[in-house]
């Protein structure tokens, strides 16, 4: 019990924890409402049986965004250059662990490439949704991204696409988590993973001056997170095709929404690129040329040379 004294050597009960509970109570029994009833196998796991943690976080992280740029507006930029290296390098070490066991659960349970559903392949099934539970923790962890923007005073990354995939994600994979935590989910959080290999390897080694000249690869980078998201849309519809006992309307809502990601990061690459283009046609170059820009006119955003986004 939460008490306080009221000023007359008596003491009543705080009433916050009691609000915070009954909060609690009417938020998870209308999710529960809405979506049904939730996978047994996770209850009991870290931050999945209230979504006030996972909801609180987000609106931190957003009014972290609001709040941040206003208070760096009349301060100077941190370089957070050791920061960049220990964070990129500790993501890329988690996305590689997540690939590799994902890839090892799947095999080890016999995973149907065009559809799996929930419940036949009994313990790769919980071990798949173990690494599914660090593939939703790692995007909160990734909230990290935009608050590196903030204080390096990087605002003009934090774009529309940016903050809606990363405040979207983490609410996202908590309902995966709760309600279809393996099967036909283990698929995108593994080419996701591999890519976030890449990207954060990227990212890191920009962060270093002297890697900088040999990181010519970022357009293509780029591009392999556009075939990622294709080839999860085209791996979802396969199961409403030929189904297996997957929620359908689950695989509907994540075709849809990762069809908005494809329109938002095709309006990002055209924009981004075909602006490079034209500064690399008005410029005279200042050093060497990496990825169509002069080393000289080179942005350093969170250690990479354009917008980052996963």
């Amino acid at each position: 019990m939460n008490l306080l004294p009221d000023g007359r050597g008596m003491m009543k009960v705080w009433p916050g924890r009691n609000h915070i509970k009954t909060l609690d109570k009417h938020v998870n029994s209308f999710v529960d409402y809405m979506f049904g009833i939730r996978d047994s196998r996770v209850r009991g796991w870290a931050l999945l049986d209230s979504y006030l943690p996972t909801f609180f976080l987000t609106l931190f992280y957003l009014s972290t965004i609001w709040l941040g740029t206003k208070y760096m507006r009349e301060k100077p930029a941190f370089s957070l250059r050791s920061h960049l290296i220990l964070y990129n390098l500790g993501v890329m070490l988690l996305s590689l662990y997540m690939f590799i066991e994902l890839i090892l659960a799947s095999w080890e349970g016999g995973y149907n490439l065009q559809c799996q559903n929930l419940h036949s392949a009994g313990q790769a099934d919980i071990r798949v949704a173990k690494v599914l539970w660090w593939y939703y923790l790692s995007k909160a962890i990734e909230f990290m991204d935009t608050i590196f923007f903030i204080l390096r005073k990087k605002n003009g990354q934090i774009t529309f696409l940016h903050v809606y995939h990363h405040a979207t994600m983490f609410n996202i994979w908590w309902c995966v988590l709760n309600w279809i935590p393996c099967g036909q989910s283990f698929f995108g959080p593994t080419l996701n993973s591999f890519i976030h290999v890449l990207m954060y390897s990227y990212y890191g080694l920009s962060s270093i001056p002297s890697m900088q000249p040999y990181l010519w690869w970022k357009k293509y980078l780029t591009q392999a997170q556009l075939v990622q998201f294709m080839l999860t849309i085209i791996h979802t519809l396969s199961a409403v095709i030929k189904p297996c006992g997957f929620p359908p309307r689950c695989l509907l809502f994540q075709s849809s929404y990762m069809a908005t990601l494809v329109i938002l990061f095709i309006n990002f690459y055209r924009k981004t690129y075909n602006k490079i283009q034209r500064k690399n046609k008005t410029v005279t170059p200042l050093g060497e040329l990496t990825n169509g820009c002069s080393i000289g006119f080179r942005r350093s955003i969170n250690g990479i040379v354009s917008m980052k986004e996963d």
